[in-house]
């Protein structure tokens, strides 16, 4: 019975490890240069906007500054797709780990279930609208998809209005996510 325990709690201790760098990194991308960038909600304040409007938020000094200290940009892309294939097989790992236990009730198996198939449609999501990046001629992209949001890093000098709006058509077409829950990173 401690085994279980033990598992479990490293399984929740990873998940609170994962939680606490997504906030940090939130942290960090919302504050560039001491300044707050808006969100959706404060920036309908100041003006008005329609909601289908594609909008180009030029964060590519801060992403530029934080690239420049932790990885060249030249490997940003590999870097960012090893980290992300490292977690995935962890995750995978952790649920098969927690499916094979016998004393799990059918519920928790059902629910356990269900969580890897939303896990395996999300990377199918992100293939698929990586795919379809590379075919807009987007060499060197990442997608990061979750079922409220999704974030677009792609290697760009600068993004077309026409452009911004593809990527965007092309997200809205693969998901259910709302348009001001899309964020669109170039690097250079």
């Amino acid at each position: 019975m401690n085994m279980i325990i033990g598992k479990k709690q490293i399984v929740l201790a990873s998940l609170v490890a994962a939680l606490g760098v997504a906030v940090y990194l939130n942290y960090q991308f919302a504050d560039v240069d001491g300044e707050y960038i808006a969100s959706s909600a404060d920036a309908s304040t100041k003006q008005e906007e329609n909601y289908g409007d594609a909008t180009f938020v030029d964060t590519k000094t801060a992403i530029e500054n934080q690239l420049s200290t932790t990885v060249d940009n030249s490997e940003y892309f590999s870097e960012a797709k090893l980290t992300r294939s490292k977690s995935r097989d962890e995750a995978v790992e952790a649920l098969k780990t927690m499916l094979s236990d016998e004393q799990l009730t059918l519920e928790q198996k059902s629910a356990l279930t269900t969580q890897a198939t939303e896990f395996a449609q999300a990377i199918e999501v992100e293939g698929k609208i990586e795919n379809l990046l590379k075919a807009k001629g987007f060499d060197e992209c990442m997608v990061y998809y979750d079922a409220e949001k999704v974030d677009v890093i792609l290697r760009a000098d600068d993004l077309l209005e026409d452009e911004v709006t593809q990527i965007r058509d092309i997200i809205l077409e693969e998901t259910d996510v709302a348009v001001q829950n899309i964020s669109i990173v170039p690097i250079q």
